[in-house]
């Protein structure tokens, strides 16, 4: 499934109620940062419409996109936030996730058509923990998978790969700061990545996995942190649904707060 796909039917509001429209017109002037955690299957571009209907907020973007198989942090920006959208979309990363050994996809993750399979069982966690310090930490050079939203002569790689083509894509330097194993439990292995803007979690997955000669591809990711927002601050899009105007407000981060927060001062303890 492509990043940024059509708006869901099933999650897309049915009406707007006289409440929510008498919200629509009290939140329609609010400018800063809502940080949501985005739930499993809504791509970032389903959030930032549910916020647009729900409250009538002309503006809606966000910093950095989260696919549809990953839940957690999305930095939605609010009215004239959206300005900030390059420098806050700059931050370093945390995530929480898991991988499967033995699959290969072509988006790199579950969401993906299997594309190979091979034998697992001999891998053992101390083998991936090694490559993954050795080769797949510090600054390292990722090939975008073609399931993405990035663009090829102005058309997206996702809506090529749904032609079945595949065109070269220029190598990318990102940092892995830490890319750390935690467990493994038969073919899933939970690990915590803390990364550069611009690096792709499930193709990090997915090179580890070609390294050890497996294939692995991405099962879950959760976003833990953007910059110094952190996962902790966010509201569910359930919570959401029942928010009163005020209680929006309550949890805006204002404009002149904004950049106090994007600096990020390291990874936080897992």
């Amino acid at each position: 499934m492509a990043p940024e796909e059509k708006f869901s039917q099933a999650v897309r509001p049915r009406s707007s109620s006289p409440l929510q429209a008498r919200a629509a017109v009290a939140a329609g002037l609010i400018d800063g940062v809502l940080l949501v955690d985005k739930p499993e299957n809504w791509t970032s571009h389903d959030v930032c419409a549910f916020v647009r209907r729900r409250f009538g907020i002309k503006k809606v973007g966000h910093a950095g996109t989260l696919d549809p198989l990953a839940t957690g942090l999305l930095v939605l920006l609010l009215g004239k936030a959206t300005k900030s959208s390059m420098p806050l979309s700059a931050c370093d990363k945390e995530y929480f996730g898991a991988l499967e050994l033995g699959v290969q996809t072509d988006s790199h993750d579950r969401h993906g058509k299997v594309t190979a399979e091979a034998p697992w069982e001999h891998i053992t966690i101390e083998a991936i923990r090694a490559k993954a310090a050795e080769q797949f930490t510090g600054a390292i050079v990722q090939v975008p998978p073609m399931v993405s939203a990035l663009k090829h002569e102005g058309t997206r790689l996702y809506k090529l790969a749904r032609q079945g083509k595949t065109v070269p894509r220029d190598g990318r330097l990102v940092t892995v700061h830490e890319f750390r194993i935690e467990k493994k439990d038969g073919k899933f292995v939970e690990f915590f990545a803390y990364v550069s803007k611009g690096t792709y979690v499930r193709t990090l997955v997915h090179d580890l996995g070609e390294t050890l000669g497996c294939y692995a591809t991405l099962a879950h990711l959760r976003r833990l942190r953007s910059g110094k927002f952190r996962l902790g601050q966010s509201v569910t899009i359930d919570e959401l649904k029942h928010f009163t105007p005020a209680q929006l407000r309550e949890k805006v981060i204002p404009l002149n707060a904004l950049f106090i927060h994007a600096n990020y001062s390291g990874p936080s303890k897992v």
